[in-house]
């Protein structure tokens, strides 16, 4: 009997380490919701959430590329700015069509990646130096841009990226059935992937959990994702930003976990010199690395200046430390070399459901900034304690 719960006790305490981010994030869920009297998880709210905090999401999976290569990048607020400041210019004052504004500001992103990933990459200055630099440039060649003045209004169709639904294309009683079916694929998806790598590590003689516990695994999560499409299907169906945010995070995870550039990043940022013995190429990574980052900031440029109807001057300011903060509370290592983009994810909602759950409750700024920092302390110090125990063992 004893050596049963024995055997249980270390099966929950090894998945509690692999998912301590994971537990602090309900934990802060079911935080607020009590103190909301559940306000914080109404189909409204949850629809808020996501469509308020996508931009910052986007920002997130390039940024922890960038940490994972032991880079940091603080021109993204900037970029932000930028970007939409041309897709201001080319939509609204040029009055071309909105796909062209959507098309400059990402070119012009990949291009800002460029430059500065040039100097980083093959000049070999620090990239936190580079990018401070890149802060001060492109808030100033977005002011430029508008001439210090606002451009608005958008036309409909742009502002749909952000603020847009497809919803009634399967009809329902009352709700969005198409959201509940996609939502269902997923799941469906999700369990087929996770039973292909359990199949593969078990023919190469690796541990894997009990198949109690995957089941487990499986039951939750899918009950989880299910209950969030509930309750978008329950206010206005599916968001057309959620679906883009969700096409980055598959792609992302695929690049980073399974392709040669995702190894070599995360080789890179763990140990360079054993990457350049092993014939990387890490002036290129690096390089592309910071394209990448300069092409995803121009998309949450573009996401944001729809959600606002505006390009403003201001627009992004402190937008790279949410990014930042997003990325090492979901679990990225300060030093390079460890990261998961869904693991930023989930920092980044973490971030999302403090700030509403907290203006929810009336909660001051002046408070409201201690306690958020005290929040993402206690939740890093868990997942770094947690991982620490586990190196230990």
């Amino acid at each position: 009997m004893s050596s049963a719960l024995t055997t249980v006790r270390e099966v929950l305490t090894r998945n509690i380490r692999q998912s301590g981010i994971f537990i602090a994030f309900v934990a802060i869920i079911i935080l607020f919701a009590f103190l909301t009297g559940g306000t914080l998880l109404t189909p409204q709210n949850v629809n808020n959430i996501v469509v308020q905090n996508s931009y910052i999401l986007i920002l997130a999976i390039g940024m922890v590329i960038v940490i994972i290569g032991g880079h940091i990048d603080l021109s993204v607020g900037s970029v932000v700015a930028f970007t939409g400041a041309i897709a201001g210019v080319i939509t609204v004052r040029m009055e071309l069509h909105w796909i062209l504004g959507v098309l400059a500001a990402l070119v012009v992103g990949a291009i800002v990646g460029a430059w500065q990933g040039y100097w980083v990459a093959f000049v070999g200055i620090p990239a936190f130096i580079v990018t401070l630099a890149g802060m001060l440039i492109f808030r100033g060649a977005t002011m430029v841009t508008l001439g210090n003045t606002q451009i608005s209004p958008f036309p409909d169709a742009f502002r749909d990226l952000a603020s847009g639904y497809l919803n009634g294309l399967l009809g329902g009683p009352g709700y969005d059935v198409f959201t509940l079916v996609l939502a269902a694929l997923a799941v469906a998806a999700f369990a087929w992937m996770q039973w292909r790598t359990r199949a593969a590590l078990i023919k190469y003689g690796q541990d894997v959990p009990s198949m109690a516990m995957f089941a487990l695994r499986i039951v939750v999560t899918g009950l989880v994702v299910m209950w969030f499409a509930w309750q978008l299907a329950n206010y206005a169906g599916l968001p057309i930003v959620l679906i883009i945010l969700g096409v980055l995070v598959i792609a992302y995870n695929l690049v980073t976990r399974k392709s040669v550039f995702g190894r070599n990043v995360y080789a890179i940022g763990g140990n360079l010199q054993a990457a350049l013995l092993s014939g990387v190429k890490v002036k290129w990574i690096n390089f592309w690395i910071f394209v990448n980052m300069g092409t995803l900031a121009a998309l949450a440029g573009v996401i944001f200046t729809a959600r606002l109807n505006l390009a403003n001057p201001k627009a992004g300011t402190m937008f790279e430390l949410d990014a930042i903060a997003a990325c090492f509370i979901g679990g990225a290592a300060v030093t390079g070399g460890v990261g998961t983009v869904l693991g930023a994810i989930v920092g980044g909602l973490i971030m999302g459901v403090m700030n509403n759950g907290m203006s929810l409750l009336g909660i001051g700024i002046d408070y409201q900034q201690a306690i958020k920092g005290l929040v993402l302390l206690f939740a890093v110090a868990f997942d770094v304690v947690n991982k620490r125990r586990a190196g230990t063992r």
